[in-house]
């Protein structure tokens, strides 16, 4: 395909993104099913651009004066992806496949310069409803965190410490151009390419189907080594999803103690039994929420992990659909939950045990706000110092740059490079 007909691929994906409501991995692979003489290389540079428009939806409707399919995707090509109008309108011309040719308004659109006149909730990519809350949260710093809450994250890697180290991982990805992680011990990162250029494909990779590293943003990395989950130790990760914390910590544990992997829904912690057997961890038992109870846990965790149901405002990079799909209601749905989720894991944590709370989100409605609910409501837990925790692992880092009074931290692509994350720390009082 010629770069006409990706245009054209790009805006229909993103018209059915928008009229039906349809996650944009859906109508990416919908459409992929559907054409099958798309090549690889069509298919990902579809798929970046209609990811990229996502990203800047809003910088670019203000830019060209226009929400519609086509103007963002054809803004994206030229304004994020660097293109020129003439070459643009080369492409429109000269492909049969392509959109129709500019119009008069789409061209006064590409000849405007910077963002004077943009709202700054225009200038972040950040829903116009949600910015209160990043001001709150990142003051003069607002605009630069939201747009790089706009920019294409990179792919990020744990090493799996029970089966390699950090140096022999990166020897053998040397041709992706792995790089260290600033920040994690064990993390690695493949930079994010531009433009309609292809990132390598990770699982395909003789390490990762040896189990000696996983796919895991530095952040996550960071969060779960916070824990400090030591070996021999009782653990409970609360909310495992596929699996990729309670992998990390079980690394942190060198296998000894025991280990419990929950969630509420069993569809999503699936994933974890193959994953479990290609990384060699033999201290996880698995317990499926439709078959077995935790009643035999109560009070008896050194540690409770609790990666909390969110909004995913951390993680807009990586999926940006949900940035423009997130409402008010499911806002104040994953608050609740999340107390949900804090009430009924605090009974697993033995006196002088701990609760690492955290979520890949930004707003302090689902992070500091969820903290003091917390404490104010759990008089026999205390607050410990995720700040000081940091400081003691990483005493050569720079401390983050968003710390709240307790010590509580908070991670973002434009402070840490990672993805937004949040962590708090509990410490059940001894009796």
């Amino acid at each position: 395909m010629k770069d006409g007909g990706r245009l054209a691929a790009a805006i229909e994906v993103l018209t059915e993104v928008d009229t039906r409501h349809r996650p944009v991995q859906v109508a990416l692979k919908e459409w992929g099913s559907s054409h099958r003489f798309a090549g690889s290389g069509d298919r990902t540079a579809i798929g970046n651009l209609v990811f990229d428009a996502l990203r800047n939806r809003a910088s670019l409707a203000a830019r060209m004066a226009s929400d519609t399919p086509r103007a963002i995707v054809l803004a994206t090509y030229v304004h994020t992806w660097g293109n020129s109008v003439e070459a643009l309108t080369e492409v429109l011309s000269s492909d049969r496949h392509a959109p129709e040719g500019l119009t008069e308004e789409e061209i006064e659109g590409f000849s405007r310069v910077g963002d004077a006149g943009f709202r700054d909730f225009e200038k972040a990519d950040v829903p116009e409803w949600l910015w209160p809350e990043f001001e709150a949260v990142f003051g003069d710093q607002a605009i630069a965190e939201g747009q790089q809450l706009a920019t294409r994250a990179p792919v990020d890697l744990r090493t799996n410490t029970l089966k390699a180290d950090r140096d022999k991982v990166l020897k053998r990805l040397a041709h992706t151009g792995a790089v260290p992680a600033e920040l994690s011990p064990v993390g690695i990162r493949l930079v994010a390419k531009p433009g309609q250029a292809r990132m390598p494909h990770i699982q395909a990779e003789e390490g990762y189907r040896k189990g000696w590293f996983e796919l895991q943003d530095e952040a996550s990395q960071l969060a779960a080594y916070m824990a400090q989950a030591q070996p021999g130790e009782q653990v409970l990760d609360y909310c495992a999803g596929g699996g990729g914390k309670t992998l990390a910590l079980a690394a942190t544990m060198q296998n000894k103690g025991q280990l419990y992997a929950f969630d509420a829904d069993r569809l999503r912690l699936a994933p974890i039994h193959e994953r479990l057997q290609r990384a060699n961890v033999r201290n996880i038992q698995v317990r499926d929420p439709a078959s077995t109870t935790l009643d035999d846990l109560k009070d008896q965790m050194d540690l409770v992990f609790i990666d909390a149901p969110c909004t995913g405002t951390g993680v807009w990079r990586r999926r940006p659909d949900s940035k423009w799909r997130l409402s008010e209601k499911a806002l104040a749905d994953r608050i609740e939950d999340q107390r949900h989720v804090l009430e009924q894991a605090s009974r697993y944590v033995k006196p002088g045990g701990r609760i690492v709370y955290v979520t890949c989100s930004i707003l302090p409605s689902e992070n500091q706000h969820q903290a003091s609910w917390f404490l104010e409501n759990h008089p026999d837990f205390q607050s410990v110092s995720a700040l000081e925790q940091w400081k003691k692992m990483l005493p050569d880092q720079n401390t983050p740059s968003y710390v709240s009074d307790r010590g509580d931290i908070l991670l973002t692509p434009n402070s840490t490079s990672t993805d937004g994350f949040f962590v708090a720390l509990f410490e059940r009082k001894q009796t």
